[in-house]
């Protein structure tokens, strides 16, 4: 709570679990007004709305239909839909309740733009996000739209009835974070799919998109949804316009500040030099998955932990520490020449980051600290020549400079083309 700020001029964001959300950054690029995280359990809710301490907040997961017998009106979209994801305080205080969302998820669908006509589209879930998603998918001419939940004619016991659906949405909150890695459905079950839309922001990529992409299937993320539904809840807390342009500027800027930079590469490569060196740089936290694993096992160094329990051993250690960095965003985190090894390594980097390969040739690694995998040129050669097609098939970025600052250098200005 932000005691110091007047009820009248408060927004905010009210949910059950929230510490990972991007609205107050969000709003804050919109507008530039305070706005604030209100985590609340169910039974606070009512009492919170009678007090109404708010000038207008959004509502999320669980909450979009459960307030609504707590407002005074709704418009004729959320009454239509059943769902309230914005509340706004009049000046005679009485509280009316919109569908912001609707606006966010056609935003999603303009901009992957499939031809919905005459085709199935299946929607995962049966709350107030999946109430918005079934309007949208209607109005933008879908041949059928099924909702598939856990009861009801169509669950997910009978999904091989659908084997010939088009465009997939999931309106759950199955693989959102700390849940990292969970998925709804296997996109086996449906060889038809020309796109999935997952309403989930964070992680960037979801367990559904990543296997999206491994099957090259167009698959979109909901921050689009999650910046275009703010910025109609923005106008409708101020009154004022806001460039429809806005959200493309918003949405870039938060992938860019959220999204971890990641280097990988050989031992050797400078990983952990140009990691501290982007740290400085850009603000971020910096993590370095070899000091994660040392942590880990009491402060036993990598080194030690290969001579004494042998590599197989040490990568799964390695895995278990990339599924906790890679959970996290805005970082800048090292890993492990060897990381690329692991096939599931890559699915635990990608969901909230982007690979940076530090691509350095094999006579200009260097061959200083305790490495035993790679004790002499000729190990080091080997391990060269078997991990650098991984690190070409995995890499978002290569980068090839001589020295570290050169390095971090380059890699800023690849991040600073991304930002609006």
């Amino acid at each position: 709570m932000m005691n110091a700020v007047s009820s009248d001029e408060r927004f905010g964001l009210l949910g059950e679990t929230l510490s990972h959300s991007f609205s107050p950054e969000i709003h804050r690029a919109l507008c530039g007004y305070d706005y604030e995280l209100l985590p609340m359990a169910p039974d606070q809710v009512p009492e919170f709305l009678r007090r109404r301490p708010f000038r207008g907040i959004n509502v999320t997961i669980p909450y979009k239909q459960a307030v609504i017998p707590c407002l005074d009106a709704l418009s004729d979209r959320a009454r239509a839909l059943g769902a309230v994801n914005t509340i706004v305080k009049g000046p005679d205080g009485r509280l009316t309740g919109y569908n912001t969302d609707y606006a966010g998820f056609m935003a999603m669908l303009n901009r992957m733009n499939p031809d919905l006509r005459g085709r199935k589209c299946l929607v995962l879930g049966s709350g107030g996000a999946s109430h918005t998603a079934v309007a949208c998918l209607r109005e933008k001419g879908a041949g059928e739209v099924v909702v598939i939940s856990r009861r009801g004619p169509d669950h997910y016991g009978n999904l091989s009835r659908h084997r010939d659906a088009y465009l997939l949405v999931n309106a759950t909150p199955v693989g959102m974070y700390p849940h990292n890695g969970d998925q709804p459905v296997s996109l086996e079950a449906f060889p038809s799919l020309g796109g999935v839309l997952d309403l989930i922001y964070n992680p960037a990529q979801t367990a559904l998109l990543l296997e999206a992409r491994r099957r090259g299937i167009p698959g979109m993320n909901g921050l689009l949804m999650l910046v275009a539904q703010a910025r109609e809840a923005a106008q409708l807390f101020t009154g004022r316009d806001i460039p429809l342009s806005e959200v493309d500027r918003v949405t870039a800027l938060l992938e860019a500040q959220s999204r971890n930079l990641i280097l990988i590469g050989m031992p050797g490569s400078g990983k952990s030099t140009v990691g501290r060196l982007l740290a400085e740089r850009t603000g971020r936290a910096w993590l370095d998955t070899d000091a994660m694993i040392e942590e880990a096992a009491g402060g036993v160094s990598c080194g030690d932990l290969i001579r004494a329990e042998g590599e197989a051993a040490f990568r799964q250690k390695e895995t278990a520490a990339l599924r906790d960095a890679g959970k996290q965003s805005g970082r800048v985190i090292s890993v492990g020449g060897g990381a690329v090894t692991r096939p599931e390594n890559l699915d635990l980097l990608r969901q909230n980051g982007w690979l940076i390969h530090l691509d350095r040739p094999l006579g200009a690694l260097s061959l200083e600290g305790d490495r035993p995998l790679s004790a002499d040129r000729d190990a080091l050669a080997k391990r060269y020549a078997e991990r650098r097609p991984l690190y070409e098939a995995w890499r978002d970025l290569a980068v090839s400079a001589p020295t570290p600052g050169e390095a971090a250098e380059q890699i800023l200005a690849w991040l600073n083309k991304r930002k609006p």
